[in-house]
C-alpha cells in the first residue's frame, strides 16, 4: 500500500489508524526526511553496511537513546555503542580479515542479517544482527554470534 492510498483528506494515517499489516509494510512510516529525501529501514542498512569501518559514518546511524544489546551485555547511547565499534573496526583493520554476507532482510521498521568472518584475533563462525529503524536511525540492534579464537 502506499502512501496516497492510506491518507484521508490528505493527512496521513497515524499508527493507531492503520492494521497491522499496513504497519509493517510500510517503510516510509519510519522515515526520517531530511531536505525531501526519504532514508527508509533499507537506505539506513546499506549505509550502515557500506559504513563498516568509518566509525564517523555507522555512528550517524544511531542517536543518544539507541540500543545495543551483544552476549556481553547491553550498550546504552551513542558513546558506549562508539565504544564498542572502535574496539571492533580495530581488530577488522588487521591484515588477513574476511567478511562474507549470508543474508539480508527489510521487513517494515526492522532488519535482519547473517554473515561470517574472520579476522587476525577470531573465527566469527556465525554472526547475526537485528536493527530496528525509526526515523531514519537504528534505535535498537541485536548481535549473537559464534565466535572462537584463532590459535
Amino acid at each position: 500500500m502506499n502512501q496516497t492510498t492510506a491518507m484521508k483528506d490528505d493527512t496521513p494515517l497515524t499508527r493507531e489508524q492503520m492494521t497491522t499489516k499496513e504497519q509493517y509494510m510500510r517503510t516510509d512510516i519510519n522515515a526520517e526526511r531530511e531536505n525531501g529525501v526519504t532514508a527508509t529501514t533499507q537506505d539506513v542498512l546499506t549505509h550502515h553496511l557500506n559504513s563498516f569501518g568509518d566509525i564517523a559514518g555507522t555512528m550517524a546511524d544511531y542517536t543518544a537513546e539507541s540500543r545495543f544489546f551483544t552476549p556481553d551485555g547491553l550498550l546504552r547511547g551513542s558513546e558506549a555503542i562508539r565504544r564498542f565499534f572502535v574496539r571492533a573496526f580495530e581488530e577488522f583493520a588487521k591484515p588477513g580479515k574476511s567478511l562474507e554476507m549470508l543474508r539480508q532482510e527489510v521487513d517494515g521498521d526492522t532488519a535482519y542479517i547473517v554473515w561470517r568472518a574472520a579476522t587476525a584475533d577470531n573465527i566469527f563462525e556465525l554472526g547475526s544482527d537485528t536493527f530496528i529503524i525509526r526515523n531514519g536511525k537504528i534505535v535498537t540492534q541485536t548481535f549473537a554470534g559464534k565466535v572462537s579464537r584463532k590459535r
